[in-house]
C-alpha cells in the first residue's frame, strides 16, 4: 500500500517502512508526526481524494533535523565589476513512515 501526501507545498509518494526527506517540520527527533493531507491510497483498492481523502492520514517518525548541502549562487554582469557569491543551506526533515491510514 502506498500513499500521496502533500507537506511544505509538495506531494510524496511514501510507503511504510520509507524514509523520506520534506521541508522542515517542528518537533524533536523521535516525535510521531501525522500528516492529515492525503491525496491518493494506492493499493488493490485505490481511493482518489478530491482533495483530500477523508479520514485518512499518514503517521511518521522524525529520524533527522538537518540542513541540506550547501548551493552556491554566483551572480555576475559582465564588463560592469559586478560579482558576489552566496550560499544557502535549506532545513529539512527527514521521515520514517510507520502506518498508512486509510
Amino acid at each position: 500500500m502506498y500513499a500521496i501526501i502533500k507537506t511544505g507545498g509538495k506531494q510524496y509518494r511514501v510507503e511504510v517502512g520509507e524514509r523520506v526527506r520534506v521541508e522542515k517540520l517542528e518537533g524533536q527527533i523521535g516525535d510521531l508526526v501525522s500528516l492529515p493531507e492525503v491525496l491518493l491510497v494506492g493499493g488493490e483498492s485505490p481511493q482518489i481524494g478530491r482533495p483530500r481523502v477523508e479520514k485518512a492520514s499518514v503517521e511518521a517518525k522524525i529520524v533527522e533535523q538537518d540542513r541540506a548541502k550547501k548551493v552556491k549562487v554566483y551572480k555576475k554582469k559582465r564588463r560592469k565589476g559586478y560579482e558576489t557569491t552566496r550560499g544557502h543551506r535549506q532545513p529539512y526533515t527527514c521521515l520514517e513512515i510507520k502506518k498508512i491510514i486509510a
